[in-house]
């Protein structure tokens, strides 16, 4: 930090961010990608409010400080030292609380041979929080509750996922058959811990598998309206070239945002012999040449990827509490 700017440290959730001189603490949260709700930026609505515990601020309506204790609004509020402040609207990485609801179908649409993009439309979005990398369950009647990552950032008006359906994945299969733009659906969300609140302080290293993409999209399009510029490497493996099914977006982000670069593995490459543990996938990654003590890595794909993978990574230097994937919960080993 430079001596102008300040930490502020938000509870109960223990999140923190810097805040430059000047700057309004409701624009530098958003910066360091932390949700604030927020719906006028100008004091009125009080959405945006928080309590300091400790530390001096500037009220920019009526140029007065604020005394301790005292409620402030995060968009007329600027720091002069280092805060504290109570916030209870704001959610530390995974423990937004889900919620069931019906969404309006926006969309269904084949994107590839096998593969649809949904998008759903979620009543009050507003007051909806989730964070980027997280999930949700499609909730059809008469059947088990089928999970889906969510593809899009949080700051997004609609939700996207990208389901893999045909015939031999079921389950998938009868989600898709089930929805039809202009109907609804019930889903539950957010789930998942393995996911962003805030910027990482690190390089990033994304490792996706198969539709394990649309998680990445989500932590790439929500990075992307932040302030940060650490590298952020993704690594796609799949069968075929057929199921790279958004390519090209993958390349238009290394073309438009500098920190990012794209590494494409397909099976087809070398001898269309796409082990069951994704060997090719973790070899191409290990040879990324990065330094494993300062990175972080979030994962998705299939157990059996995400465990090959995490072990190589681990055994080349890289610290287990680095590693971030949904498998690590719902399928933990032994």
């Amino acid at each position: 930090m430079t001596r102008t700017s300040r930490r502020v440290r938000l509870q109960p959730s223990g999140l923190s961010f810097v805040a430059e001189a000047g700057s309004d603490l409701l624009s530098a949260a958003a910066s360091a990608g932390i949700k604030v709700p927020a719906a006028c930026r100008n004091g009125v609505c009080e959405i945006c409010e928080a309590r300091l515990l400790a530390g001096r601020a500037h009220n920019t309506r009526n140029q007065k400080t604020f005394a301790t204790g005292e409620r402030l609004m995060m968009c007329r509020t600027v720091a002069l030292t280092d805060l504290e402040l109570e916030i209870s609207a704001v959610m530390a990485a995974g423990n937004n609380k889900p919620g069931k609801y019906q969404a309006k179908v926006v969309d269904v649409r084949s994107i590839s041979h096998d593969v649809y993009r949904v998008e759903l439309q979620l009543p009050r979005r507003r007051e909806l929080s989730f964070h980027a990398g997280q999930y949700l369950s499609v909730n059809l009647p008469d059947a088990d509750p089928c999970y889906f990552s969510i593809a899009s950032s949080p700051s997004a008006q609609n939700i996207e996922l990208h389901i893999q359906a045909t015939p031999e994945w079921i389950s998938a299969q009868k989600v898709i058959d089930a929805l039809t733009s202009g109907g609804e659906v019930t889903v539950e969300l957010p789930h998942g811990k393995a996911c962003l609140a805030s910027v990482p302080t690190k390089p990033m290293l994304l490792v996706a598998a198969g539709t394990g993409f649309a998680q990445m999209k989500s932590l790439v399009d929500y990075l992307r309206e932040t302030s940060f510029n650490q590298p952020v490497k993704l690594y796609w493996g799949v069968r075929r070239h057929e199921d790279m099914y958004l390519r090209a977006l993958a390349q238009q982000w290394q073309d438009e945002w500098p920190p990012f670069s794209f590494l494409p593995v397909v099976g087809d490459d070398e001898d269309n012999d796409w082990g069951g543990h994704h060997d090719q996938l973790v070899r191409a990654v290990l040879a990324s040449g990065m330094d494993w003590n300062n990175v972080e890595v979030h994962a998705s794909g299939s157990p059996t990827m995400v465990y090959t993978l995490l072990d190589a990574l681990v055994e080349a230097g890289l610290p287990e509490q680095a590693f971030f994937s949904d498998v690590l919960e719902y399928a933990p080993r032994g």
